[in-house]
């Protein structure tokens, strides 16, 4: 009895403190996002001629985020009946913006205008003893392009 009260409880702890963080996140976010949004970034490999003649530099940005036992738990619960598991959804979310806010940050630190050639690579890091997965590392990267002449 004592152990399901206890698993009860990290759910509940997951469920309170995971939705709080995950939106206290959200919305810090949103704001450098915001703050950010004049470093344009592109998936093309090509840097466009308004941007010539330019300086290049490769920019990175890295994030682990952990899943909480409340997600881990809903996530087992979709195992059994399979489907989409939305509870996951966020967390890669939040991973993928902040990897791609750390990445600008690092661009707007050498004055660029763009990032070019962004990719996003993802990995698990670390196994439970059940080996569920327990965090996941998102890396943003991509080629900052200061450009010596005002962009037209």
């Amino acid at each position: 009895m004592q152990t399901l009260i206890g698993v009860l409880l990290l759910i509940g702890l997951g469920f309170v403190f995971g939705r709080y963080a995950e939106q206290r996140h959200f919305k810090r976010l949103r704001q450098e996002e915001a703050r950010l949004q004049s470093i344009l970034v592109f998936n093309t490999k090509e840097v466009p001629a308004q941007f010539q003649p330019c300086r290049v530099s490769l920019v990175g940005g890295n994030t682990v985020i952990a899943v909480d036992y409340f997600k881990s738990f809903v996530a087992s619960l979709r195992n059994i009946v399979g489907g989409n598991v939305s509870s996951f959804e966020s967390l890669i979310e939040r991973a993928r913006r902040e990897s791609i806010v750390r990445m600008k940050q690092e661009a707007e630190q050498l004055g660029a205008n763009a990032v070019f050639n962004m990719r996003i690579e993802t990995s698990a890091i670390g196994q439970g003893d059940d080996k569920s997965q327990v965090s996941v590392e998102v890396y943003a990267y991509g080629t900052a392009v200061v450009s010596d002449e005002p962009v037209r």
